[in-house]
């Protein structure tokens, strides 16, 4: 996951022209990409229509909002979905309508709005879309592809844990391997819990002179995968930037301006995944590669890191699931860092140690689902627990009501989330 509270140096993550220019971070800019590009399906596609309306809310159970509410989240949701389906060309649309009862206000979003070309060893997508790597459960190494924090601890369905990015996927799929090449024009960073509903650490929160620096470039990335001995194997190559912001005070003495940005990265892992005893092992690994200070030397930017994480899953009895994870990052250029850091602030211990499990059981004929997530950090006592028990009255009607538990250190990753423990509750009508 990612650290979400606002330190000196990073907020680590654990968190033709015309078209080109239009196709940027805006949703009308999307819509309007979407249309140009479905326009090969108008003449002869077949058309599916479907979505949903939602309620969404979440009650604080330990004390109110850094705003004065009581309420985590709670709106109203539509969502639109089309899919276009005509020969080798497909388009999907997915667009949501709420209302913030929070906010005060209404507005749209634009979740997926692509085109998909496929050809012999060969596909190409091209617009709004949500790429999901790696292997780990709410823990992301190789995946670098914004997430959305504030609705997972919001309360929120998970599937609005990933953001979308406005790229091109390349898919090549030669006998020896396969292949996804991924090209994001404009860069999209992860977005981190809002500070009015939500209490995260601040070493500076006297300074409010703040601005944020988005990078003009944009970012691409590579998996190459395949088989080998039974097992599925894949590497993956990152070129780009953090996904959540570090900053930069413009005196450390005596800051009166911060400036947020966010610090060049390049990622490099791999994974495997197979059949081991009765369940399934993945063990995934990447180094983070701090392009912008590889020396360690500059306290407002990520010293280079190794992540590991080894996870099994099991199925020790029908319609019951159990996932357990082991995650651990280390920091390189430790000394560096001590001796970078300005005196007084938060000290990261050069390896941290998370563990996690996820356990699932289905009853009633799967109409009824009860789930658990749970993860501690064995390093500096961070912990979050996510309850969650969900029940389909019919096949197009759903609810759900569940937790978030958040502890450990005022300044850690849960820790400082202390106060934001909320109950949430869901219901949705597909059609």
């Amino acid at each position: 996951m990612t650290d979400y509270g606002l330190r000196l140096r990073h907020v680590p993550s654990r968190l033709g022209a015309a078209r080109r220019r239009d196709c940027g971070g805006t949703n009308g800019a999307a819509v309007l990409c979407a249309a140009l590009l479905l326009t090969p399906l108008a003449a002869s596609a077949e058309l599916t229509f479907s979505g949903f309306v939602q309620q969404n809310t979440a009650f604080n159970t330990a004390g109110a909002n850094p705003d004065g509410r009581d309420y985590k989240w709670r709106e109203e949701r539509v969502q639109l979905k089309l899919d276009a389906t005509g020969g080798a060309w497909r388009g999907y649309f997915k667009g949501d309508g709420y209302y913030d009862h929070l906010g005060r206000s209404g507005g749209g979003e634009v979740r997926e709005a692509y085109v998909d070309y496929a050809a012999g060893a060969f596909d190409l997508r091209a617009g709004r879309q949500i790429i999901t790597w790696g292997l780990g459960d709410l823990v992301f190494l190789n995946d670098v592809f914004p997430k959305d924090y504030e609705a997972l601890f919001a309360g929120r369905p998970l599937e609005y844990l990933k953001r979308g990015v406005d790229a091109v996927k390349l898919g090549a799929y030669p006998d020896f391997a396969s292949f996804e090449f991924v090209l994001i024009p404009s860069f999209r960073a992860t977005r981190i819990p809002d500070t009015r509903r939500f209490h995260l650490f601040d070493p500076l929160p006297a300074v409010t002179n703040r601005e944020t620096v988005k990078p003009g470039q944009g970012e691409w990335a590579l998996r190459a995968y395949r088989d080998v001995a039974g097992y599925d194997a894949a590497l993956y190559f990152y070129r780009g930037f953090q996904g959540t912001p570090s900053m930069r005070p413009d005196s450390v003495s005596a800051p009166t301006r911060i400036t947020l940005f966010f610090p060049e990265l390049s990622v490099y892992g791999a994974s495997l995944s197979g059949r081991a005893g009765e369940g399934v092992l993945s063990l995934e690994a990447a180094y983070y590669d701090s392009r912008q200070d590889r020396s360690g030397t500059d306290f407002t930017v990520p010293n280079s890191q190794t992540r590991l994480l080894a996870a099994w899953q099991i199925q020790p009895w029908e319609d019951f699931a159990l996932n357990l994870q082991y995650y651990a990052d280390g920091i390189r250029g430790y000394a560096a860092y001590l001796a970078a850091l300005p005196a007084g602030f938060p000290v990261e211990k050069r390896w941290n140690h998370t563990v996690g499990f996820r356990a699932t059981q289905f009853f009633l004929h799967q109409t009824l689902r009860l789930s658990v997530y749970a993860s501690y950090n064995t390093s500096n006592e961070d912990y979050f627990v996510n309850p969650e028990l969900r029940y389909s009255f019919t096949d197009r009607v759903w609810g759900a009501v569940g937790a978030n538990a958040f502890g450990g250190k005022v300044s850690g990753q849960f820790g400082q989330l202390s106060r934001d423990d909320n109950l949430y509750l869901q219901l949705r009508y597909e059609f």
